[in-house]
């Protein structure tokens, strides 16, 4: 017998032999080498930034933002027309020739990223593990509603994002809270967390938000208290968000649908929450963030009175919610509308005092409240509010 003619035999036969080794002692397995890396890719969170004349606070935000750690972000600045240089400087600065250095009164560690930071026009899906920022521009101030519905539709394109996060730009996240959002486990429709007062650290501004069905008027779960002590509050307890920092699952946004628009500012989250359903809302007690309070229009805060502008809009929206929502309420949410103007007219506030009267009754707005806004702005902020049967589906 030839050597070419005893080959089969002798395959034959290492192939019974393994086939023995294996009954005998089981699968041979590659040795575990504690060296080797398994890199995985980095969870995604959705981010909305809407921005009017936000010049002073924006930079702070997107830095804190660029500063997360363990997720990768889709960025969103969507900007409602200002008219001040908050898009010539957000460009200097991505650009590299704005230096940014972090304020001394900011409430965590913070260094600069590196430049040039690339900011994508509308429409592009950034990949990989690295943050993005997209720079949407409205060209005109339809409200916080309308350029949160334009940033959540943006985001919404990429179906790797299930989570979105609107955040106010005058807000400023430690480097962990952003994955805390990302990775807090359950189903919910809408989550907050801890929000701090940027200028008091260690004070709460809100926990989350309650309603008073009788009168519409909000309250701050934890409002003043201090952080450290004071206990972080049950999600059942919480009836909304507030929009100075939410999370809105895309299970929630797809059913839901977009924030409502027709109130311009103020009660737009309170109103979106209520549309949840049967998904709960969320609470995570690691996700931090530091609001300077009232920037752009002007909100009250530990030390000063709203000014007529903010009381014009959040009375007008605070009726317009519970006409909405509870209609039987309206009596004595009027009452509550004159005797806040009073009480206000007696601390010597007149014009604050009739500007809450005019947005109680939907009157057209006082002179000095109409011509801060832009005539476009103004058309829309103006415009009778949407009825029940005309909201979409």
């Amino acid at each position: 017998m030839t050597t070419r003619q005893r080959a089969p035999n002798r395959q034959r036969n290492l192939w019974a032999e393994f086939a023995i080794a294996v009954f005998r002692n089981g699968l041979p397995l590659p040795k575990h080498n504690p060296n080797t890396r398994v890199f995985m890719p980095l969870p995604k969170l959705g981010v909305v930034v809407v921005t009017f004349n936000a010049a002073d606070v924006i930079l702070d935000c997107l830095e804190s933002l660029l500063a997360s750690q363990g997720v990768a972000l889709r960025i969103a600045v969507v900007d409602n027309a200002s008219t001040d240089d908050t898009l010539d400087l957000i460009r200097a600065w991505a650009s590299g020739t704005q230096p940014y250095s972090p304020p001394v009164d900011m409430p965590f560690g913070l260094t600069a990223s590196s430049k040039p930071v690339t900011l994508h026009p509308a429409g592009h899906q950034a990949a990989g593990d690295s943050h993005s920022i997209t720079l949407i521009e409205t060209g005109i101030n339809a409200g916080f509603a309308a350029g949160v519905n334009c940033g959540l539709a943006e985001l919404a394109l990429d179906s790797g994002i299930d989570r979105f996060w609107v955040l106010n730009p005058d807000s400023a996240v430690p480097a962990d809270t952003a994955l805390a959002f990302a990775r807090h486990e359950g189903a919910f429709s809408l989550m907050g967390g801890r929000v701090l007062y940027y200028d008091a650290p260690d004070i709460i501004q809100i926990d989350g938000g309650t309603i008073n069905k009788r009168t519409g008027v909000t309250g701050n779960i934890g409002l003043g208290c201090e952080a450290t002590k004071t206990a972080h509050p049950n999600p059942a307890d919480i009836d909304f968000i507030t929009g100075a920092s939410v999370v809105a699952s895309r299970t929630f946004y797809e059913t839901a649908g977009p924030m409502p628009e027709d109130y311009f500012l103020y009660y737009e989250e309170v109103d979106w929450a209520l549309r949840r359903g049967d998904l709960p809302l969320a609470y995570c007690p690691q996700a931090l963030v530091y609001h300077r309070a009232g920037t752009a229009i002007g909100s009250p805060t530990l030390g000063r009175p709203a000014s007529p502008f903010s009381l014009y809009f959040k009375h007008r929206a605070r009726l317009r919610f519970v006409r909405r929502h509870f209609t039987s309420s309206l009596p004595v949410a009027l009452i509550y509308s004159a005797a806040k103007a009073i009480q206000i007219a007696l601390k010597g506030y007149g014009r604050e005092a009739w500007t809450i009267v005019l947005g109680s009754l939907n009157a057209a707005p006082p002179p000095h409240v109409r011509r801060i806004l832009s005539k476009d702005a103004a058309e829309i902020a103006f415009r009778p509010p949407v009825k029940p049967s005309q909201e979409p589906e």
